[in-house]
C-alpha cells in the first residue's frame, strides 16, 4: 500500500481531513461495489473518530436489475450506520446504456409502465421522479448524477458541497484521464483529485491512487463489510482485477452474464424479461456468436456479404445507424485518409494494397495520412487501424451501436446534443 514514504491509506486520511474541513456538506456516491464500499467505510470510520455528530450523505443510484447480494450489501451497510448517515436511495427511470440487445441501446429501470416486469420491488423510502423536478425522460444516468449534485447542494443550503467518488486510475484509461487528463482550472485549490461540477460544488476522488490489492488489504485489516458477491467471483476463478458489480447489460459484462444466471437464478429469471438479448448473451457471450475475438467467417460469405446479412437482421433504426457510420468511414478513408505509421504503411505496400500516402495531416501526429478503399479483411497486427468490413461485422456482433471499435467518436447529432448541454450549464462550468 506504499506510495513514497506514506501509504495510500495515510494519504487518504489526509485528503478526508482536508475535505471535511473545507466543505460544510459532504456526501459519498455508493454503488455497492468494492471501491465505493471502501470509500464509504473510510468516511464512516473517519467521522466516528473525528467528527461526532456529523451526518454523512450517501447517494445510491439503484438500477433495479442487479445481484441480490449487492442489494443485501447496500441494505446492510446503510442500516448498520443509520445513526450517522443521510441516505438518498434513488429509483428513477433514466436511460441506461445496454449492449445486450441489437434492438435497443438503452433501457430504463423502475419504469412505472413496466412495473409488472420489475426485477424486484422498489426499496422503502426510495426517492422517485416526484422528488426531482429537474428530471426529464431524455436524461441518461450520468446526467442525473450531475444534476443531483446541484439539487442536493441547494436542498442543504450548503456553502460548499463535495461528492466523494470511489474511482481508481488503475481501473481504466478513462478514469486515469479523470484525474490526470485535464489542467487544474476546474479543480479545487489546484488539487488534481478534485473536479468542479458547479459553483461551490465539486467531485473528489480520495482513493484514486489505490490498487485493487489495497482495497482487499484494507477490507481485511480493518474488518470492513463488503459485497459477498466477490467471494463467489473468487470461487468462480475470476481474477480480482476483473471482478465488477456494474450494470449487467454493459459490454464489459457480456462474458459474465452466465455467472449471473448461476449465482442469482431468481433475479436472473426476472432479468430475462427485462432487457432484450440478455438470455442470448448469457449463452453465447463467450462463443463465436458474440465472442468477436475468435469470430469466423461463415462458409460461402465474404466479410462484406456477411455484413449485409447481419444488417438485414436488424430493425430499421439500428440498421440505418450502422449504414450511416459506414458511409462516413468509407468517405473518410477514400478522400481524407487515416493516419498510419511508416511500419503499417510498409506492410500494406508489401501486401499490394492500393494506397495513396500523403506527406502530412492536420492532426498532431508524425504518422502519415493514407487514403484507401475499404478492404474485406487483412491479417496484420494493426488490424484495428485499417478499414475493413470485418470490423463492421464485429461492431454489429458486439452491439457496439456507437462503433467505438471502428474508432468512431461522437457524431454530429451527438456533438450538437453535448454542445446544447454545455451551453445550458456554461454559467456554472467556468
Amino acid at each position: 500500500m506504499a506510495t513514497g514514504q506514506r501509504n495510500v491509506y495515510e494519504l487518504t486520511q489526509e485528503r478526508l481531513s482536508f475535505i471535511f474541513s473545507e466543505f460544510d456538506h459532504v456526501y459519498v456516491s455508493f454503488s455497492g461495489g468494492k471501491d465505493s464500499g471502501v470509500l464509504l467505510n473510510l468516511c464512516i470510520d473517519f467521522i466516528r473518530r473525528n467528527k461526532p455528530g456529523y451526518r454523512l450523505g450517501v447517494f445510491h443510484l439503484d438500477y433495479e436489475a442487479q445481484y441480490s447480494m449487492t442489494t443485501e450489501y447496500v441494505d446492510r451497510v446503510l442500516s448498520e450506520n443509520a445513526d450517522i448517515l443521510e441516505i438518498y436511495r434513488v429509483c428513477v427511470p433514466f436511460k441506461v446504456p445496454t449492449c445486450a440487445s441489437m434492438y435497443q441501446n438503452y433501457w430504463r429501470p423502475w419504469e412505472e409502465e413496466k412495473k409488472t416486469l420489475w426485477v424486484r420491488s422498489m426499496p422503502r423510502k426510495a426517492l422517485t421522479v416526484k422528488n426531482f423536478p429537474f428530471f426529464t425522460q431524455q436524461m441518461w444516468d450520468y446526467e442525473f448524477q450531475f444534476r443531483f449534485a446541484l439539487w442536493l447542494h441547494k436542498q442543504k443550503k450548503a456553502k460548499k458541497t463535495c461528492c466523494l467518488v470511489g474511482i481508481r486510475t488503475q481501473e481504466s484509461l478513462n478514469r486515469w484521464r479523470t484525474i490526470h487528463g485535464e489542467k487544474f482550472v476546474n479543480s479545487y485549490n489546484d488539487l488534481k483529485w478534485t473536479k468542479k461540477l458547479y459553483e461551490d460544488v465539486y467531485n473528489a476522488y480520495p482513493i484514486h491512487d489505490w490498487k485493487t490489492s489495497d482495497i482487499w488489504i484494507a477490507n481485511g485489516r480493518f474488518g470492513w463489510s463488503y459485497n459477498r458477491l466477490y467471494d463467489l467471483y473468487n470461487k468462480a476463478g475470476i481474477s480480482i482485477e476483473r471482478q465488477r458489480v456494474a450494470s449487467p447489460f454493459l459490454s464489459t459484462a457480456q462474458e459474465t452474464l452466465k455467472l449471473f444466471r448461476a449465482i442469482d437464478p431468481d433475479t436472473w429469471g426476472r432479468m430475462v424479461n427485462r432487457v432484450n438479448g440478455v438470455h442470448f448473451c448469457s449463452i453465447y457471450g463467450r462463443t463465436n456468436a458474440v465472442g468477436w475475438q475468435s469470430i469466423k467467417l461463415p462458409e460461402g460469405h465474404t466479410w462484406q456479404s456477411y455484413m449485409r446479412f447481419l444488417l438485414s437482421t436488424l430493425p430499421e433504426k439500428m440498421r440505418k445507424n450502422y449504414q450511416n457510420r459506414l458511409a462516413v468511414s468509407i468517405d473518410f478513408w477514400k478522400n481524407r485518409g487515416g493516419c498510419l505509421s511508416d511500419e503499417t504503411i510498409r506492410k500494406l505496400q508489401e501486401a499490394n494494397i492500393p494506397i495513396t500516402v500523403g506527406e502530412s495531416s492536420n492532426y498532431k501526429t508524425r504518422k502519415k495520412p493514407v487514403r484507401m478503399d475499404y478492404l474485406d479483411d487483412i491479417n496484420i497486427p494493426e488490424f484495428r487501424e485499417i478499414p475493413t468490413y470485418k470490423r463492421i461485422c464485429i461492431c454489429i456482433l458486439k452491439n457496439d451501436h456507437s462503433c467505438k471499435y471502428m474508432g468512431f467518436t461522437q457524431n454530429k447529432r451527438e456533438r450538437e446534443l453535448k454542445q446544447k448541454m454545455m451551453e445550458k450549464y456554461k454559467h456554472i462550468l467556468l
